[in-house]
């Protein structure tokens, strides 16, 4: 009781701070209001309590809510009610009590008989119609997205293409340099971004205000300020331009003598053109898509929001003060919190990044007894399990999956824990009963092993064309996998599938909605018309009908020229694979682009296709590791990089950027990136001594080009038949696909048997799957400091604080990214590049034992291998 109080003072607190923050302009608005009639066109205090705790909106939503109360009838609101309820059934990030308001609402036909009777009733349903039709139905997205727009305000400038280029050129050269080294260092685009800010307000001072006339319309070198659409498109083109291209991995592979040895891969022209092959096929699915994964408001891509969240601090004209924790306003604005949070990450970073590492690697329980190889196989952070409650003090560490749990809804976050912490069990029974031999190896290593416990030496199996050779892999042995990895191997098995399965049950009415959109947009002459009771287009695509849209057409042509550059580049060289690989690729992004784009919209979390398409790929092509890689590469890529697409172009919906201006950055940026990617690559190959060895110099080694390596001939050249076929060894872990089939539909009929439940709503099948792909090398130690992180973030401080929540949770998320990203790119190169090496206790202690050279539970046998008997391998 002592909390709801509580909770309900800060409401009211909120609501004080939102009637503080009128302007008089309001005050004249309310009284016009105050003159309508019962049906909820003035909200006493106590209805606005009522209303923020019921609908999660802050005292500033209501404000501009009850403005447009009169405008909403009491017919049009239950139109709007059955589309919010029927879009967002199954949606985890919007609110089950708002939901369980609305079935109130529209299933007790009195309220509308007798609407005397249900004033407040009907007040909310009024402010949540109007809420989803003039905003989002989503507090963090109302948190960093404004809901309004300027269309004369200037984007597609001199000042854009000048700095967005340069940071592109600059970004893509250190990250294709780098990328090959060991450790590496990358330049992220939130580093772009943060840097891109004072770069355009320089321009702004010195660039002379020159101008010509274009097609009726002026272009000045300098069009006054610096703008935040100016500033984004400019983060746009370095996030596409700063993914390194996947040819790196497949012409170094090809070229260099330890691996595939062919000279032919040195020649520009074969370059460029499976260059422009795979970084160009995604643009095309991401446009055809933007109907299903951009438009709709339930796709909110919550990794877009940290980036509006910092392009929002560097630009807001009024940042107010809000109520929050210990009944205080809090006034600083989100630049001021934004430069207290980098500063302190940065200085912090320095700590688990280089002075005190046993911070980062908190494996302290290791510490107890480093060489028992029970106890380190369970909590070890480096080689085991992981389960440690306080396993580190580097928020780096949180992002080692890729996500950042104040960002990602907490649901995903702990759906995945869930998954992860059950499947370690599998891992556990896996490796305790030798299942798979896998005792005589680590229990947690992503590396394939010969039957001696050594690293799988592929050279041992394959003739000087990388084709298998099967006398040679008689007298070597078979591939072996730990228990963590064969794990891994399972639940993206189920993952594909479960992903397919809830994507028709819980999406159907959606993605059905989608074609019929798509459809008629490919009909000529068919004119789109706008219902202002349609929810299938929010306030953000009826601003953005203010631009002229980029025809599909556009994007068919992009996928098409990018398909005829991968098939020309693989058919007109010894590639010993067959064109039609591309189709592959393009095909099998069409199945799944919509399923996992609709995860990746919704939850934060991208599903990856490199296991299927390596699957597929070495089914198709057994015995061929080079053809693996363009099966792969396609396969896995032309997803990969829809997904990213989509969600920069809907970080330009969020703030109303012209699409073409967008198409045309990120298509300029691509190409940029590309050349100087190809440019760079070369140099390493023809110019850096012995590169991709342990004697290459400044560490480049090549690791991830080494694993690379290893996967094509592992799935290549050995092949998912030797693995997965009626004879193969791991063919049990093929029960995946049906398990992961299953299980949306077990999730769909319980919420359908137990609507109510809220727990229930809240778990995510495909989330439970991904955290069983997170094992190897990654553990709960990894995993397990987000759950609470993301609790505190979003189940308390969003449902108490929301104004508090909605105005710094997002832009502290950015400035940590910005300070570790800073940080990371100075320790490289003032001390790690230099070998300037600070050694002493806490940074030797977290590598002692088991944790330094992983531990096997059973030695190797007398006889000096496991398994098959050389000869006899299957």
């Amino acid at each position: 009781m002592s909390n709801m109080k509580e909770h309900e003072i800060q409401l009211a607190s909120e609501l004080d701070y939102g009637r503080r923050e009128k302007s008089s302009s309001e005050v004249e608005v309310d009284v016009k209001a105050a003159d309508k009639d019962i049906y909820g066109e003035t909200i006493t205090e106590a209805e606005e309590v009522a209303a923020q705790a019921d609908l999660g909106v802050t005292g500033e939503d209501l404000l501009e809510l009850e403005n447009k109360l009169g405008s909403m009838s009491l017919e049009r609101t239950r139109i709007i009610m059955k589309q919010v309820q029927e879009m967002h059934e199954h949606d985890q990030n919007f609110p089950i009590s708002v939901l369980q308001k609305i079935e109130e609402f529209l299933d007790n036909p009195k309220v509308f008989e007798n609407p005397d009777n249900y004033g407040e009733l009907i007040k909310e349903m009024k402010l949540e119609a109007i809420l989803v039709t003039e905003n989002s139905p989503y507090a963090e997205v109302r948190a960093v997205v404004e809901n309004t727009d300027d269309p004369d305000m200037p984007s597609f400038t001199f000042r854009t293409w000048f700095i967005g280029i340069i940071y592109v050129v600059i970004g893509a050269f250190i990250n294709q340099l780098f990328v090959i080294r060991q450790p590496n260092i990358t330049v992220s685009s939130e580093v772009a971004q943060l840097l891109a800010y004072p770069a355009g307000k320089l321009c702004e001072k010195v660039f002379p205000d020159w101008s010509f006339t274009l097609f009726g319309k002026r272009h000045s070198l300098n069009p006054g300020k610096f703008n935040k659409k100016e500033h984004m498109l400019i983060t746009i083109m370095a996030t596409v331009g700063y993914n390194t291209p996947y040819t790196t991995d497949i012409i170094l592979s090809q070229y260099l003598p330890q691996y595939f040895n062919q000279a032919y891969a040195a020649q520009f022209s074969y370059q460029i053109l499976i260059g422009l092959g795979t970084n160009f096929c995604g643009y095309g699915l991401a446009g055809l898509a933007r109907r299903f994964l951009i438009y709709p408001s339930y796709c909110v891509w919550p990794g877009s929001l940290v980036t509006i969240a910092l392009n929002r601090a560097f630009h807001a004209e009024s940042d107010p003060a809000v109520p929050g924790p210990f009944k205080r306003m809090y006034s600083w604005s989100r630049i001021k919190l934004f430069g207290v949070a980098f500063a302190a990450m940065f200085v912090w970073f320095w700590f688990p990044g280089y002075i005190f590492t046993a911070l980062s690697t908190f494996n302290w329980i290791s510490w107890i007894s480093p060489n028992n190889v029970t106890l380190n196989n369970i909590v070890g952070f480096n080689n085991g399990l992981g389960v440690n409650p306080f396993p580190t003090f580097d928020f780096n560490v949180l992002n080692a999956y890729g996500f950042n749990p104040l960002v990602v809804p907490a649901f995903g976050t702990i759906n995945q824990f869930i998954g992860m912490f059950f499947t370690m069990f599998m891992i556990i029974g896996i490796y305790w009963s030798n299942t798979w031999n896998t005792g005589y190896l680590p229990i947690n290593s992503n590396h394939v092993f010969d039957n001696k416990g050594k690293a799988f030496n592929v050279q041992k199996v394959i003739d000087k064309r990388g084709i298998f050779d099967s006398i040679k892999y008689q007298t070597y042995s078979q591939p072996w996998m730990s228990a963590g990895n064969l794990t891994i191997y399972f639940w993206f098995f189920a993952q594909y599938s479960c992903t397919i399965s809830y994507a028709f049950l819980f999406h159907r009415k959606e993605i059905a909605h989608g074609f019929r959109g798509l459809w008629r947009s490919l009909r000529r002459n068919k004119q789109d018309t706008i219902d202002e009771n349609d929810l299938s287009e929010d306030i953000h695509c009826r601003l953005m009908r203010t631009y002229p849209e980029v025809p599909e057409w556009w994007y068919l042509i992009v996928l098409l020229c990018a398909m005829g550059c991968g098939m020309a580049g693989i058919g007109a060289w010894d590639t010993y694979t067959n064109p039609a690989v591309v189709l592959f690729g393009i095909a099998l992004g069409i199945i799944f682009i919509i399923p996992v784009g609709l995860v990746t919209a919704i939850t934060g979390i991208q599903v990856t296709m490199n296991v299927l398409a390596e699957l597929i790929g070495g089914s198709f092509t057994p015995g061929n590791a080079l053809s693996m890689n363009f099966f792969k590469a396609f396969g896995y890529i032309t997803t990969a990089q829809a997904i990213y697409f989509s969600n920069d172009l809907k970080v330009a919906h969020y703030l109303k950027i012209p699409p073409r201006h967008t198409f045309t950055a990120q298509l300029v940026a691509t190409l940029v990136s590309t050349l100087v990617c190809t440019g760079v690559f070369n140099f390493q190959m023809n110019k850096v001594p012995n590169v991709c060895t342990a004697d290459a110099p400044f560490g480049f080694s090549c690791p991830g080009i080494n694993t690379f390596f290893t996967a094509a001939v592992f799935w290549g050249t050995l092949g998912p038949k030797k693995l997965f076929g009626s004879e193969g060894q791991y063919k049990a872990l093929l029960i995946g696909f049906p398990v992961g089939l299953v299980m949306p539909i077990i999730v769909y009929f319980l919420r359908k048997k137990y609507p109510r439940t809220s727990w229930l709503r809240q778990i995510h099948p495909v989330m439970l799957c991904y955290g069983g792909i997170n094992w190897a090398p990654y553990n709960l130690s990894y995993l397990w400091p987000s759950v609470p992180l993301a609790s505190f973030s979003w189940f308390y401080l969003r449902k108490r604080y929301l104004a508090f929540w909605s105005k710094y949770n997002f832009v502290l998320a950015a400035a940590w990214q910005c300070g570790i990203a800073i940080a990371a790119i100075v320790i490289f190169f003032a001390v790690q590049l230099p070998a300037a090496e600070l050694t002493w206790w806490g940074n030797t202690v977290s590598a002692q034992g088991c944790e330094d050279t992983a531990c096997r539970r059973l030695p190797i046998p007398d006889i000096g291998y496991f398994g098959a008997t050389p000869g006899n391998l299957p």
